[in-house]
This record gives C-alpha cells, sequence and structure tokens, in this order.
C-alpha cells in the first residue's frame, strides 16, 4: 500500500534531520513534497542549508524544492545558503540555469552578500552580529569529497570561511568574467600544504575554464611571479586546464605541454617543481624522460617522487630509465619508494620483479601495501609473488587483506579463501560504486567462488 501523504511528511522531516540525501531521494521518487515544511515553519531546505549538507539539500532541489522562495524574514533557502559561506551548499542549491531564472536584482543581491563576507572577513561578521568579544574557535572540516574549509564559530553562529569561492562560483554561473589577477588574489591566502582549499579550488577551476589568449598570457605571467605560492597556482590551474581535456577525450594542447617543459627546467623551488612535473606527466611530451633523468636524484624527495611517472615511455625501457627506476626503488625516502612500484609493475622484466619483491619487505607499511596492489595487478603468476602476497596477510590491515583476495582470486590460487577470512566484515555498503556496481575486488571473489563451486560430479562434500 503506497504511503500516505502524513507518513510521506513525517519520514521525509526524519531523514533530512537525519542527513539522509539517500533516503530523501526515495521519498521524494514516492511522492514525497520537496517543499515539505519542518517543524519550525520553514521548508525542509533550510534545514539542510542550516546543516550545511548539500547531499540533502542537493536531492531536495533536483527533487522540485524552490530555492528561490522568499521567506518571513525576506531572505530564501539561497541566500541563507550563501550567507552560510559554504560552496558546495551554494553549487547544491543553486539549481538550474540561474542566470536567466533569477532578475538581476536577485543575482546581485546573492553577489554583494557574499562579496561582503569574503571583504569583511568572517570572524570579524560574525563578532559585529553577536557581539561577541571572545576568540572564535576554527577548524579545518570537509566542504564536499575533495575540498576542505574552516569553519567559524563566534557567539553561537557557525560559518565557513568559503565566500571568496561562493563568490567566484556565483560569478561564473552568471557569466560574470572578473581579472584573472583578481581570482588569483582570492586564492593565493588559502594555500595550505596537502588539502585542497575551496577557496584556492575554485578560483583554479574557474580559470581553468577561461581559454582567451588574454587569460593565457595573464596566467602564464604567473610562471616568473617572485612568490612560490602563486607558481604552484598556475600549476594547479594547468592540471585543471588538462583534466577538462581528458574530461573530453581530447589531448593537453601543446603551448601547455611546452609551458611545462621549459617550466620544469627553470623552477628553482622544490615544492612548485614537484607539482610542475606532476602535471607534466600527464600530458604528451618528447622531453618527459630527458626530465625525469634530469632529476632522478634531486636533494628533495618530493621531485624524486614525481621521477618514475615521467620514465618508461618507451617499449623495452632503455637502460638508463632502467637503471633509475631501480635506483629509485631503494631511495632512502618511503615516498620515493612508493611511487616506484607502479612503473616497475608496468614492465615484467625480471629485476623489475625482483624490485618489487623486495619492496613487498619493506620497512614502511605503504610502500609494502603500493607494491602488493601493483603486484597483484599483473600476469605474474609465479610461486615467488603468490607466496609473498599471501606472507603480508598477517599485517592485519582489512584492505590490503582485501587487495590480496584480488590478486589471489585472479590467479585461482585455493588461498583465496584464507585470504577471505582474513578481511573479516566489511563495513555496511563498503564497494558500492552504483546501484548495479560493486567494488572489483569483491566481484572478482565472487567470480572466483563461481568459478570453483561444487559441482554433482565432485560427489557428495561431507
Amino acid at each position: 500500500m503506497p504511503a500516505s501523504r502524513h507518513e510521506l511528511t513525517e519520514r521525509i522531516a526524519a531523514a533530512v534531520s537525519a542527513k539522509d540525501a539517500d533516503t530523501v531521494k526515495a521519498l521524494l521518487d514516492e511522492g514525497a513534497d520537496p517543499d515539505t515544511q519542518g517543524p519550525d515553519g520553514l521548508p525542509l531546505l533550510c534545514a539542510a542549508v542550516a546543516g550545511f549538507d548539500h547531499e540533502t539539500a542537493e536531492a531536495l532541489t533536483a527533487g522540485g524544492a524552490d530555492p528561490d522562495r522568499e521567506l518571513q524574514d525576506g531572505t530564501t533557502p539561497l541566500l541563507r545558503a550563501v550567507d552560510l559561506g559554504s560552496d558546495a551548499l551554494v553549487d547544491a542549491v543553486l539549481g538550474n540555469d540561474p542566470q536567466r531564472r533569477l532578475p538581476e536584482g536577485a543575482r546581485k543581491r546573492l553577489l554583494d552578500l557574499a562579496r561582503y563576507w569574503f571583504e569583511t572577513g568572517e570572524e570579524e561578521e560574525l563578532r559585529r552580529r553577536t557581539g561577541a568579544a571572545g576568540p572564535a574557535i576554527r577548524r579545518l572540516v570537509h566542504d564536499d569529497r575533495y575540498t576542505y574549509v574552516e569553519e567559524v564559530a563566534l557567539g553561537g553562529l557557525t560559518v565557513r570561511a568559503g565566500h571568496a569561492a561562493v563568490l567566484t562560483s556565483l560569478e561564473g554561473r552568471f557569466g560574470i568574467l572578473p581579472p584573472v589577477a583578481e581570482l588569483v588574489a582570492r586564492a593565493v591566502p588559502h594555500w595550505v600544504p596537502d588539502e585542497t582549499h575551496v577557496n584556492w579550488f575554485t578560483a583554479g577551476y574557474v580559470l581553468a575554464e577561461r581559454r582567451s589568449p588574454q587569460d593565457w598570457s595573464d596566467l602564464k605571467a604567473l610562471q616568473r611571479h617572485p612568490d612560490a605560492v602563486h607558481r604552484r597556482f598556475l600549476a594547479d590551474v594547468v592540471w585543471s586546464r588538462n583534466a577538462m581535456t581528458w574530461t573530453n577525450q581530447r589531448p593537453a594542447t601543446a603551448q601547455e605541454a611546452e609551458l611545462l617543459a621549459a617550466w620544469a627546467v627553470d623552477e628553482p623551488d622544490p615544492m612548485v617543481l614537484a607539482r610542475v612535473l606532476e602535471v607534466y606527466a600527464d600530458v604528451e611530451h618528447c622531453d618527459q624522460e630527458l626530465m625525469g633523468l634530469r632529476y632522478a636524484d634531486h636533494p628533495d624527495p618530493r621531485v624524486r617522487s614525481q621521477i618514475p611517472s615521467l620514465m618508461l615511455r618507451g617499449e623495452p625501457p632503455t637502460e638508463a630509465v632502467a637503471t633509475t627506476l631501480l635506483a629509485l626503488s631503494c631511495d632512502p625516502d618511503p615516498g620515493v619508494r612508493r611511487s616506484t612500484a607502479a612503473d616497475l609493475a608496468a614492465h615484467s622484466t625480471p629485476g623489475f620483479r625482483e624490485a618489487l619483491l623486495t619492496l613487498l619487505r619493506d620497512s614502511d607499511f605503504e610502500v609494502r601495501a603500493e607494491a602488493a596492489i601493483r603486484l597483484g595487478a599483473t600476469e605474474d603468476r609465479t610461486a615467488a609473488v603468490t607466496d609473498a602476497l599471501v606472507s603480508l596477510l598477517d599485517e592485519a590491515d582489512q584492505l590490503l587483506c582485501l587487495e590480496i583476495v584480488y590478486a589471489l582470486a585472479r590467479r585461482d590460487d585455493p588461498r583465496t579463501e584464507q585470504a577471505w577470512r582474513h578481511v573479516g566484515e566489511l563495513p555496511p555498503g563498503f564497494g558500492r560504486i552504483g546501484p548495479h556496481q560493486e567494488d572489483h575486488r569483491i566481484l572478482a571473489y565472487w567470480s572466483y567462488q563461481w568459478r570453483n563451486r561444487p559441482t554433482e560430479a565432485d560427489g557428495p562434500t561431507g
């Protein structure tokens, strides 16, 4: 029996409160009203916005919730999202074709609010709104799956310090093109090593979409900027440009490849050079192996870690390339040794195989795990390889054990079931990629079971 309107209302309100986006989607498919009001009399979309729950907010908006609905205080759900400074939240609520959907006055109001927060500063505006005199509490949180942002709390109010990203995103969706220098200025204060700040990422992504000759000229000028962070930002923009060409199945342009090749020769900062080489490895250029050989003994391990991805452009590997990779597999830095495993596994030479077996016994767990993953994915079915993989089951690491299951199952090794027992119980929902897709390692185990299932010809099993 279909659920009643009252039941759907209660269930979708509970799902929004629990931040359960999947259930919200299912209830909307059943006929729940996307503009259902919560106990506070506000649309449930406002509750998702207030909770920084961009996945539920996106489900509601896609299901028909009105982001432009004027509330009693004169705001809208979309305006509230902009106020809170989460780019992921604004993107979730912005809806389709906002440039045409929203009148000019509404667009200006959104832009002005985002710019005001950005120019004033989150802490200063919270202090003005609350009158609180103490220090703000800051913590780094995920804004979406790939980016981070500071969450700032003061006087009972909490916002995220992503208003620069919000402003940049809104401008892009509204067809506004700020100067390159302005977007760069929004990004560079938010450089954080080993993390991707949403203000940094959004400015870079928007600039990567802009392909005019003037934009490219302004971007290239950053290569000579005296500040290393500005040059690092350019490298990230070029990476994004290349990523967009991969999505469209087009190779990177020659101008980008030539820029990276020339830049790699001259870049003095190891942090920037490592990123330039990483991006350079993803384009087609004739000098990549030479560049790898040039920097193979660089004093900074961040640079040396990028060398393997520049190698093996020919088949078979040259003696110089093979010697360099084998040396890198013994590098004193574990990060360098780990990065070498993939390229060693790409070519089945006896020397590379022995190097991988050595990495399986490395003192660093991450190196051992990477070597196991890479060697397990090869077609090498020798006892030396399978026995070495089985020896790692006692590491008691669930994901590593699952990788070993995958490797053994592909080889129809009778120790596959033993390896599966080491995996143990997986978390609920683990491995589900989509409605009809499972993790490739689990699929390999199921295929192994199917191929090795008992048949009537085998007789009774006991």
